[in-house]
């Protein structure tokens, strides 16, 4: 008996282990499991969207959210349109106080608890190559995302300014500013990106 439960052990290891090393696959729409434990240390390397193991586009969120798989977060996939209006334009464009607001209000498919990314968050989709077709956005390779504009997005992150609360930091995904990280007042209007998912904090 004894050994007959050692095999069994034995087995289950073995496989567990055949599973954890398998070579990610790309994936463009999925449920179920998508990931294993989220890394900051991992990089996936993607050329297409057909082959793309980073991103999975969230068909249990109505296709609406996009899982990256390099840091675990879920971002939105069509940000830009903000007011609802159909179309993406200057109207779209939010102080940092409204862009927190709208965020922490977010109804993606019957579930909340989205918010206003921390600075290394936001930076963490910029692709800084400068061969990134113009005007388009500084985004990776076969990134799902649309409707992201080549401008600065608010992060919720504060920044030291003329005062310690009036700054916040931004990422411009311009393809000139090839991704500049910078900080704005807080009442001047940019993009807004919500993500849900990860450790959130505004003061740093």
């Amino acid at each position: 008996m004894k050994n007959a439960l050692r095999l069994t052990g034995g087995l289950l290891v073995v496989i567990a282990l055949a599973l954890a090393t398998s070579p990610a696959k790309a994936q463009t729409t999925a449920n179920g499991f998508y990931y294993p434990t989220p890394s900051w240390d991992q990089t996936f390397a993607c050329t297409t969207k057909a082959n793309c193991p980073r991103f999975v586009v969230l068909s249990n969120f109505g296709s609406a959210a996009v899982l990256d798989r390099e840091t675990g977060l879920v971002w939105e996939q069509s940000p830009g349109d903000t007011n609802g209006d159909g179309r993406v334009d200057d109207t779209d464009r939010e102080d940092w106080f409204a862009a927190q607001s709208r965020c922490n209000d977010k109804n993606v498919s019957g579930r909340k608890g989205w918010r206003l990314p921390t600075i290394q968050e936001l930076a963490s989709l910029v692709n800084p190559d400068p061969s990134v077709p113009f005007p388009g956005p500084m985004l990776p390779p076969g990134h799902p995302f649309s409707n992201v504009q080549p401008s600065i997005h608010w992060s919720a992150t504060t920044s030291p300014g003329t005062s310690p609360t009036s700054h916040a930091w931004n990422v411009d995904f311009f393809r000139i500013g090839l991704g500049r990280v910078g900080a704005d007042d807080k009442t001047m209007v940019h993009f807004v990106w919500c993500v849900r998912g990860g450790q959130g904090v505004d003061p740093q």
